[in-house]
């Protein structure tokens, strides 16, 4: 990469994730309308099962297909930027993605009964729902990948305000006194994601007329002066192996957002895991804001690591703490909001059927500006090559957030605000440490007779004696 096409990089992802924050803001903002009216018209154990019917799909889906999206990423991303086909990882992806689907159908299917009289406490409706959405989903997150990869972000945008502008219609309406009832406020968690159905085959016809999808590099005059002249394979091991470890990342995430409201179901009932799952929407609302950032950012990030020279490297730690000092201020700003008028706030959106009290409202704050730097420490390891060490640091603190809320300690709800936060400050760390020790690029390789070759077999020498 030359020098100057680090800046050029990078005043392109900043525009890629200025336009990514404003829509998929909006798109969180539509969202967050669902639950505040679904919580204004239902009462309080009708609004506290569809949380935990949103909590069990998002956990599911973001376990089993977000890996996918992230592969598609950072490989279309990768591979484009080297001029290599696009073919096979659309392929490979394809077929996880439809395994992954067909093994939760087969799965969910068979644990009927204890799901909808477990978890769905006897409701079929439910139940239904929450089988379809997740299959659903799998189209989706397949879109949302290659959109990301093939940085078509404004069609990206398109697609979650859709999704979200379809799943609220369900809760206006019953607002309105257009139609009543938990069934089908229930109906817009399904009618969001059947909108990526509509959508794959339109991103794949778009993705046939760009370059590399089908054409080798090595046989284009046109392929970037960096193209590999042997174009590396991109196996079924290959995409597996970068997946699972991602489905641990994605696992570990959404512990640490949905299971606090399933915990709470189990021990306390539906209310509880409504009050809950208003409360960490402080962290939950600005996630969804960073999935804008973070959707253009590993591929960003990626770019610039495939790049030689210390200009992409330079670029790569810029953006890093770009990103950082971002999400620092939002976090001060969230807390000063919630410092001022935190509880009001929160019964205005939510109604007035809980009361909230500023101290947990600010403990969730604290977690939420770790976690969100935490996630974007987490691309930057993805970027690296680091996914295994990432899978491993986020998989062992969403284990210890877990094992604290069983343990005897502060009352149920406290157990959560806390457990999240300092499971956030520990990922955090633990992140932040494999950041700053990334493996070596290709273009990191030691020059024949250079200085750093000398000083190699020094240490070599010297390991030896």
């Amino acid at each position: 990469m030359s020098t100057g096409a680090a800046p050029d990089t990078a005043a392109s992802y900043g525009r890629s994730a200025s336009l990514l924050s404003l829509g998929v803001g909006i798109s969180g903002l539509v969202t967050y309308a669902y639950f505040a009216l679904a919580s204004h018209n239902l009462d309080r154990t009708a609004y506290g099962e569809i949380v935990v019917v949103w909590s069990a799909v998002f956990i599911i889906v973001a376990t089993l297909y977000r890996p996918i999206e992230q592969l598609l990423s950072r490989t279309l991303a990768e591979r484009e930027a080297r001029g290599q086909s696009l073919a096979a990882p659309l392929r490979v992806a394809a077929l996880i993605q439809g395994g992954l689907a067909a093994a939760f159908a087969i799965c969910a299917l068979a644990l009927r009964g204890p799901l909808e009289d477990g978890l769905m406490d006897g409701d079929s409706t439910l139940y239904w729902v929450f089988f379809a959405a997740v299959l659903a989903f799998a189209a989706g997150y397949f879109v949302r990948g290659l959109l990301a990869g093939s940085r078509r972000f404004a069609s990206y945008f398109l697609l979650m305000l859709s999704e979200a502008i379809a799943r609220v219609a369900f809760a206006v309406a019953v607002a309105a006194g257009v139609a009543s009832g938990q069934d089908v406020v229930a109906l817009g968690i399904v009618a969001g994601p059947c909108i990526g159905l509509i959508a794959l085959p339109l991103a794949l016809s778009g993705l046939r007329g760009r370059r590399g999808t089908t054409t080798d590099a090595t046989s284009r005059s046109d392929a970037p002066a960096g193209a590999d002249r042997q174009e590396p394979e991109f196996t079924l091991a290959h995409g597996s192996g970068f997946a699972a470890a991602v489905l641990l990342i994605m696992f570990s995430e959404q512990t640490f957002l949905n299971a606090g409201p399933l915990l709470l179901n189990a021990t306390e009932g539906a209310a509880a895991a409504g009050f809950i799952f208003n409360v960490l929407m402080i962290a939950r609302a600005p996630l969804v804001l960073f999935q804008a950032v973070a959707t253009s950012l590993l591929p960003h990030l990626t770019r610039l690591r495939s790049g030689d020279g210390d200009s992409s490297e330079d670029a790569f730690r810029l953006s890093i703490r770009g990103t950082l000092a971002v999400i620092a201020a939002l976090a001060l700003v969230v807390g000063l909001v919630v410092l001022a008028a935190g509880p009001a706030l929160m019964q205005i959106a939510f109604g007035d059927k809980f009361s909230y009290e500023r101290a947990d409202l600010l403990i969730v704050t604290v977690g939420m500006g770790f976690y969100l730097s935490a996630a974007t420490l987490n691309q930057a390891a993805l970027a690296q090559g680091q996914v295994r060490g990432a899978a491993a640091c986020a998989i062992g603190c969403a284990a210890g957030f877990v094992a604290f809320n069983l343990l005897p300690v502060l009352d149920e709800v406290r157990r959560v605000e806390v457990g999240f936060s300092a499971a956030a400050i520990v990922l955090f760390t633990l992140l932040y440490a494999l950041y700053r020790r990334p493996p070596s690029r290709p273009g990191d390789r030691v020059r024949p007779n250079s200085p750093q070759e000398l000083a190699a077999r020094l240490v070599a020498a010297d390991e030896a004696g």
